[in-house]
């Protein structure tokens, strides 16, 4: 008979070793129970390193954001929920409010195996804010080691308003054993290995990255794209459908160089580097120190192993950015630092890699919208 005790220590053996957890040891989860889910995780979902999570049948329209600190996310519900939604044939999240909304996953994690979630790119893509909570928890994004319980999305769309249906997936769950991140020293001893940028390595603290503004390899000089304000929703089951030019608006440098970004207005801008992620490793963009300016970069931020390598058909891709400015105008200057990319070693090499084994709409990208728009002509 399978026990909590002996699904766990299964799937410690399954996690074999420090590092993120990879793909087939996530099916082996999958398998001894570790991570249920209603209905069954599908093959779709499954990425070199991390799970893809699906948003359940229950939401809530919430009145503010929040943690549970002490308390299920179930019981903080009865403070801030307005009411119910049924998801299962769809239903729209209006821009500027805040809902909760039930994953179709949960979790028995072994007690030396944690998480982290992150927005996949087409759901930061369309600045659709999107953190996991779990209960008991004061962290948006991780999950404790050892973690029995349900799983939560609290999600608030920015600037665009969407149809949502109950087994759409919005966010990432990575897990990991012990502190896979490489310090400087190990990261460019991997550089010089198996480069990870297309031109000199900037290693203080993982890799940086700067923003590309110059226009000289873009199309027609489009350097970014501005999101419109007021636009129709956008329905997440519709691939490739929308026409870019009634959403967003092209962005070109000024005649002096760079970008003055306007406060509150949401950018899709690229990276200057093309970087690669070896298959044996992950890596997570995480933002510039946040004295370096009054702006958010990104809320999508894992790339999976094999992003922009050679082994999987990629010669270097450019990490696209997702840019927010705050309270004042802010001039972006071409090549300004925006961001660092932390690599991490898996656990095992992964037996899916992005751009040759899974469906990868982002690789060998350069200034790219999500996968819901046409491609601009």
């Amino acid at each position: 008979m399978t026990t909590p005790e002996t699904r766990t220590e299964t799937s410690a053996k399954a996690a074999a070793g420090p590092g993120v957890i990879a793909s087939q040891q996530l099916s082996a989860m999958l398998r001894d129970g570790t991570i249920t889910a209603e209905p069954a995780v599908t093959t779709a979902q499954m990425q070199p390193a991390s799970l893809d999570l699906r948003i359940g049948r229950r939401a809530w329209r919430v009145s503010a954001s929040f943690l549970p600190g002490k308390r299920k996310v179930g019981e903080r519900l009865a403070d801030f929920a307005m009411h119910e939604i049924d998801l299962s044939a769809g239903a729209v999240l209006e821009r500027g409010c805040a809902y909760v909304v039930e994953c179709a996953e949960r979790l028995a994690l072994p007690m030396d195996v944690a998480g982290a979630a992150n927005a996949k790119s087409s759901t930061g893509r369309l600045d659709l804010l999107t953190r996991l909570v779990t209960d008991r928890s004061d962290a948006f994004d991780r999950v404790a080691a050892g973690y029995h319980g349900p799983l939560y999305l609290q999600i608030s769309p920015c600037t665009f308003s969407v149809l949502v249906r109950s087994g759409v997936t919005l966010s990432q769950l990575r897990l990991r054993r012990g502190e896979p991140a490489l310090d400087d020293a190990a990261l460019a001893d991997l550089h010089a290995a198996d480069p990870l940028v297309d031109g000199e390595a900037v290693i203080d603290g993982g890799l940086g990255f700067s923003v590309d503004l110059s226009g000289a390899a873009a199309h027609d000089g489009i350097v970014g794209w501005r999101a419109r304000r007021h636009t129709a929703l956008i329905d997440l089951d519709r691939i490739g459908y929308y026409d870019p030019a009634d959403f967003w608006e092209a962005v070109r440098p000024a005649s002096h160089g760079g970008l003055i970004l306007d406060p509150g207005a949401f950018y899709i801008l690229a990276s200057r580097e093309a970087v690669a992620v070896p298959p044996e490793t992950a890596a997570e963009m995480v933002p510039f120190m946040a004295v370096a300016g009054e702006f958010r970069v990104h809320y999508a931020g894992f790339f999976d192993p094999g992003f922009g390598h050679p082994e999987t058909g990629g010669s270097g891709s450019r990490g696209v950015l997702e840019v927010r400015c705050h309270e004042a105008p802010f001039a972006l200057e071409h090549g300004q630092p925006v961001g660092r990319l932390i690599y991490e070693r898996m656990a095992e090499r992964p037996d899916l890699l992005y751009g040759r084994d899974i469906g990868s709409n982002y690789q060998g990208q350069a200034l790219k919208l999500s996968k819901h728009f046409q491609a601009p002509g």
